[in-house]
């Protein structure tokens, strides 16, 4: 089947961002809002936004604060908050109530606004890979990769060497060309990562606490499904297992073959759960 090409989108985000995105799929259908991880792009979501897309759903996908193509905070406010402020922005701009798909940092923002808000505002949520446990370890080599190259790359050829020796499971694809979409091409011939590096720059040692994010997990009545990857550094089977507790409606999934980036490192079956969660939860009407 043909692929259909997306359709930008901008949102107004809190204190005067613009959040830009892509739409696929019936404009008149439920919305599917997908939420990337941290120093991601919309474009992670690419191959299941369009599988959705062909089951009848909207699917809008979304570059968050200081990512891709959206503003990036002159204050550099990037706190988990900030980024679920965003969400509650985004939602209140959608013709109907969406089904919240985050990834990581997307995942912790779709559930502070799902779980803090006094009335539901969604109709499902879709965890990939987070929860309000994260195991320390993962959390450190994920930002020490983000760390890592502050000068950037020659060539995304380099960046696929970068990104293969990070994520040596994941099977590299013949062409190092679809990386452009998640790095800036700068005037001095390099290539950065497509995000504002003071997003690094906050402190988020005990960010769960702070923001309340275990009441905000047991106060989500919404139908919820929790994907986790089976070699995953950063959610445990502890942390998974914490979080039923917390969410004991909560559907959960262990995806096999895949670690932290669940949807890139087996998108097949990621995309399957996702499917198959849709289809039997959640009431279209």
């Amino acid at each position: 089947m043909r692929r259909r090409a997306p359709r930008p989108i901008a949102f107004d985000g809190c204190a005067g961002l613009t959040l830009r995105g892509d739409v696929v799929g019936d404009p008149r259908a439920t919305p599917v809002l997908l939420l990337h991880g941290g120093g991601q792009t919309r474009h992670s979501w690419s191959d299941t936004a369009h599988t959705l897309a062909d089951d009848g759903w909207q699917v809008v996908s979304v570059d968050q604060r200081g990512h891709g193509e959206s503003d990036w905070s002159p204050d550099r406010n990037y706190h988990f908050r900030d980024y679920a402020d965003d969400v509650l922005q985004i939602v209140s701009q959608l013709a109907r109530p969406p089904v919240l798909v985050g990834a990581s940092l997307g995942g912790l923002a779709a559930l502070l606004a799902e779980g803090l808000t006094p009335d539901a505002f969604s109709i499902g949520l879709v965890l990939v890979d987070v929860a309000p446990r994260m195991e320390p370890d993962g959390v450190a080599r994920i930002l020490a990769f983000m760390q890592a190259h502050p000068d950037g790359f020659a060539s995304l050829d380099e960046c696929a060497e970068a990104v293969a020796a990070y994520n040596p499971n994941r099977k590299r694809p013949p062409s190092s060309q679809g990386l452009a979409k998640n790095l800036r091409h700068g005037d001095d011939g390099r290539w950065r990562w497509h995000w504002d590096p003071g997003f690094l720059g906050i402190d988020r040692d005990e960010p769960e606490r702070d923001v309340g994010i275990d009441e905000a997990a047991r106060a989500i009545d919404v139908p919820t499904l929790l994907v986790r990857g089976r070699q995953s550094d950063l959610l445990s089977e502890e942390g998974a297992r914490e979080f039923l507790g917390l969410v004991p409606h909560a559907e959960f999934v262990d995806v096999s073959g895949a670690g932290h980036m669940v949807a890139g490192d087996n998108n097949d079956v990621f995309t399957e759960a996702v499917r198959t969660f849709l289809r039997d939860q959640i009431d279209r009407d």
